[in-house]
């Protein structure tokens, strides 16, 4: 009679569904570190007005030649590559440079400087509040050139470090902790600088308007009261004679 070795069968291993769950694990854990190393910065970021909205440009000022008629906004503030901060304050072309006059062989560009809030400086003191200007440069000037034609600019190999001595020293370090404050959200602002052109037309219409004092208008119906009183009294005399 023969013999018939029974054999355990071996256990089936769900390589597939093993190596996707590793994968997971993997993918998580690169996540998470490149959550944890995601950098934040200290500097001056570069923008473009586009359609009423700023976009960060993607060359540097150097590179660029803003045409006329055109917005340059600049943020200091401390951001990373997925939290990038912008100008706080949107304006137009006509309230920056409308009540600048067009040279022949210049053009006219808006510039926004928007120093921060103190959560963004190093010091934590209250930056000056964010300007608007109107550059009148050569018709083939870069943003870089338009910039320095508003603000005295410290550079270094082509990074813009500081405007107007905000801030005094470094130029774009890395910031290990980003406090809560750095990381809340922008309040929109206005700027002083800037005034509608409807506005300033309103304004001017009402100086003109002041030339006439109000006491003048009362002044002269009281002369004209005065000369119909005269009027009356002569008539009356004339009938009584």
């Amino acid at each position: 009679m023969s013999r018939t070795t029974l054999r355990h069968p071996r256990p089936v291993v769900a390589v597939p569904s093993l190596v996707a769950a590793l994968l997971l694990a993997l993918v998580a854990t690169v996540a998470q570190a490149g959550t944890a190393s995601a950098a934040a910065y200290r500097y001056w970021g570069y923008f473009q007005l586009q359609d009423s909205k700023w976009a960060f440009a993607t060359k540097g000022p150097e590179q660029v030649t803003p045409a006329d008629g055109g917005v340059e906004g600049w943020r200091f503030a401390v951001a990373g590559e997925s939290d990038m901060r912008m100008p706080r304050a949107t304006v137009t072309f006509d309230q920056l440079c409308g009540g600048t006059a067009a040279q022949s062989g210049k053009k006219r560009v808006g510039v926004v400087i928007d120093y921060g809030r103190a959560a963004d400086t190093e010091d934590g003191k209250q930056p000056p509040s964010p300007v608007g200007k109107c550059a009148v440069v050569e018709s083939k000037a870069t943003g870089a050139e338009v910039l320095a034609a508003v603000a005295s600019v410290r550079s270094e190999k082509g990074l813009v470090c500081g405007i107007n001595d905000q801030p005094a020293t470094g130029c774009g370090g890395e910031v290990k902790a980003v406090s809560p404050e750095a990381k809340a959200t922008d309040t929109p602002v206005q700027l002083a600088a800037a005034t509608p052109s409807a506005q300033a037309g309103q304004t001017a219409a009402e100086t003109k308007d002041e030339g006439t004092s109000p006491l003048a208008y009362v002044a002269v119906l009281v002369v004209l009261a005065a000369a119909a009183l005269l009027v009356v009294t002569a008539a009356r005399r004339r009938r009584a004679h």
